[in-house]
């Protein structure tokens, strides 16, 4: 074990030429990132979980019964024992084939099993109200983080000047404010990864665990190795279009569609310019090219560089989505069944059309025209 520590705290690994960890011990004049320090996000995470359970029963809910949001669930399925267990035990989508058996076996028109499949797919998903808590519990939480990171930033110097994000590094000291800011968010993120498998489940369950291990590993890759400094600055940019996507699916919830709209506009807009314009041209030019010519280069930069770009990548990924919804949403006005998330869908999918037959209005699933419901897509389940 002795060995395998060692080889994989190697310095030349994860710290520039002629530098060592007797280096970076703390001191009566500097404190720097020690990576036993991670281990308070745990305790941490888990009261973030608490405190959101607290914070969605006491605040949320409350908020969600003023804005008329019912906590009602969709339709009950009739009690059917042999589709209970063809749906429990074999498939929730029966194909063509098993609904003539199904319906020569039941004494039932094909129609009335289809409708029953969708009722009982239906009944698993979550009510509106409890939609609604979720996403005011991370508005709430990415508003505070957001606004703290601004708080914190704009008094260092390297958020004017990136170059300070290098200069005598690694002998940075870490401060109180910084230590803070990076326990918080590797705590919110190991807290997510757990809550997700107690959250809404959408269709893209996968990717988000993955982007939380990845996020996590990035923060905690940073931390170690010094890095913090620029952290901060990724951490920050990323947050600042979460709160509005979030108070943007709450308005869908709550029926507020022109503000719905206008928040969704505000969300793009920034998610774009940030991801896109900024992230690129301010914090990847300074990981990229000025710590090379501060610091130079050696195998844990090349990692650090490595996960940003694949962050950036995902980034690229997000904006089309976001892109190609708003423009579906101008163009036509509705949202079909395919292009949202299943467990993200309303409840109003149990009377939707049967398959193979186009509906016959232009409005959105909740009835209004817009933005709405396109919100319940790809980019409204992300939480980077």
């Amino acid at each position: 074990m002795a060995g395998i520590l060692a080889w994989f705290w190697n310095e030349r690994f994860w710290l520039p030429h002629n530098v060592t960890w007797a280096d970076l011990k703390n001191t009566e004049e500097a404190t720097f990132p020690q990576a036993e320090d991670l281990y308070l996000a745990f305790p941490v995470a888990f009261c973030i979980f608490m405190v959101r359970l607290i914070f969605e029963r006491f605040i949320a809910k409350p908020c969600a019964i003023a804005l008329n949001i019912q906590a009602s669930g969709p339709q009950i399925a009739q009690p059917n024992a042999i589709l209970e267990k063809v749906f429990t035990a074999i498939t929730k989508h029966p194909d063509e084939k098993r609904l003539e058996g199904l319906s020569k076996q039941l004494d039932w028109d094909v129609r009335s099993i289809q409708r029953w499949f969708r009722q009982r797919r239906n009944q698993e998903k979550p009510s509106t109200l409890t939609r609604f808590c979720e996403s005011m519990w991370r508005f709430s939480f990415y508003l505070y983080v957001f606004s703290y990171g601004v708080r914190f930033l704009k008094q260092t110097p390297w958020l004017w000047n990136t170059r300070h994000c290098w200069y005598n590094y690694p002998y940075q000291p870490l401060t109180a404010d910084l230590h803070y800011y990076y326990i918080l968010e590797l705590s919110f993120y190991w807290s997510l990864m757990v809550s997700q498998f107690t959250d809404i489940k959408r269709k893209d369950f996968g990717i988000m665990f993955l982007h939380h291990l990845a996020t996590i590993f990035l923060i905690t890759f940073s931390y170690v190795n010094n890095m913090a400094r620029v952290g901060t600055l990724v951490l920050c940019l990323h947050d600042s279009a979460d709160a509005l996507l979030e108070a943007a699916k709450m308005a869908n919830y709550a029926k507020f569609q022109k503000m719905c709209d206008l928040l969704f506009v505000m969300f793009a807009m920034v998610f774009i310019t940030t991801r896109l314009g900024i992230f690129p041209l301010w914090v990847l030019n300074t990981t990229l090219f000025e710590s090379w010519e501060i610091v130079g280069p050696y195998p844990s930069w090349w990692v650090f560089n490595l996960l940003l770009l694949l962050l950036q990548g995902l980034n690229c990924f997000w904006s089309y989505m976001i892109v190609k919804i708003a423009c579906k949403a101008v163009s036509k006005g509705k949202v079909s069944k395919d292009d949202r998330s299943d467990i993200e869908s309303s409840s109003e999918d149990e009377d939707s059309e049967p398959p193979g037959k186009k509906p016959h209005t232009s409005t959105t699933t909740n009835g209004t025209s817009g933005t709405n419901g396109y919100l319940l897509t790809g980019p409204c389940s992300m939480d980077d």
